[in-house]
């Protein structure tokens, strides 16, 4: 593929991602059952809380189940508030760089080893490949499978969607 089919497929790609709009809820909008629930279990806290949940299928695994992760966390603000932020600046750093963010998205979808992520176009060096996996892990967005493969937690799957749910435009 020359690199002007390479661009404008690229291209036509992010056309298609922003002309398709974010997915449809599975809930009927206006209903807050989550907001509902959390405003209950918070009911003698002034402060309120913030609460983030999913329950997630990736492909990978069992053919037909794929890799399921549920996971909850919920925070009352007077603590988020009264926390250091600055222990956080890692975690959000590792994912302030558009090819970690890549890198998470195709282990997320099935390529785990650092051999195949080097195989894809445009992501560098295989040195470079480890500088920015080792980031990640350090910041504990992936972790060593074992034999050069990594993997997302489990307990960092949501929340990583949850981030990047947050960071798309209003």
């Amino acid at each position: 593929m020359t690199e002007l089919e390479r661009r404008v497929a690229e291209l036509e790609r992010r056309l298609d991602v922003l002309e398709s709009g974010p997915a449809a809820p599975t809930v009927a909008p206006g209903t807050f059952w989550a907001l509902e629930g959390l405003k209950e279990q918070l009911s003698e806290v002034a402060s309120g809380g913030v609460l983030f949940t999913g329950a997630v299928r990736l492909p990978g695994g069992d053919a037909e189940e794929g890799r399921r992760y549920e996971w909850q966390y919920g925070a009352v603000t007077d603590e988020l508030l009264a926390s250091d932020w600055t222990d956080m600046a890692e975690a959000f750093a590792a994912l302030g760089h558009a090819l970690r963010l890549r890198l998470l998205r195709e282990v997320l979808g099935g390529r785990t080893s650092a051999t195949e992520l080097a195989e894809l176009d445009d992501v560098g060096t295989s040195g470079q490949i480890y500088h920015h996996l080792r980031q990640l892990t350090a910041a504990g967005w992936l972790r060593s499978a074992g034999r050069g493969r990594y993997e997302v937690p489990a307990g960092r799957v949501v929340p990583l969607l949850v981030a990047l749910t947050a960071a798309r435009p209003v």
